[in-house]
């Protein structure tokens, strides 16, 4: 079987994978091997966190609701049970937003449903 030389396909494969830890400290960014371990860890914890990041989001904007919720006498649960039950949909990202930023709009929807849970 002949010999194979990799030199230039290895030199490019090196070259890009330190492109990518461009900005990482100390030898992870410049010696191949901790750059592509380095590598490997930031992109596993950056696909996790994406799918994280929703999840985050999501409980940020129920605790939003909760307390400006119970300003208006309610907990989160009966805020969100109410508005089912006055056929009012608004997801909880609007929701949230209309808490922090429109608090007359919120408090408009917090007496609909103190209204249908009764």
């Amino acid at each position: 079987m002949a010999r194979v030389k990799r030199g230039n396909v290895l030199q490019k494969r090196h070259k890009k994978i330190l492109k990518y830890a461009k900005g990482f400290r100390g030898s992870k960014s410049r010696l191949f091997i901790a750059a592509n371990q380095a590598l490997m860890q930031a992109w596993k914890n950056a696909y996790r966190d994406r799918k994280k990041r929703k999840r985050d989001f999501r409980s940020l904007w129920i605790t939003r609701i909760n307390a400006a919720a119970r300003t208006h006498g309610l907990s989160y649960s009966r805020m969100i049970d109410g508005l089912s039950k006055a056929n009012i949909q608004v997801n909880r990202k609007m929701l949230a937003d209309l808490a922090v930023r429109d608090k007359d709009a919120f408090a408009t929807l917090a007496k609909k449903a103190l209204a249908a849970v009764k």
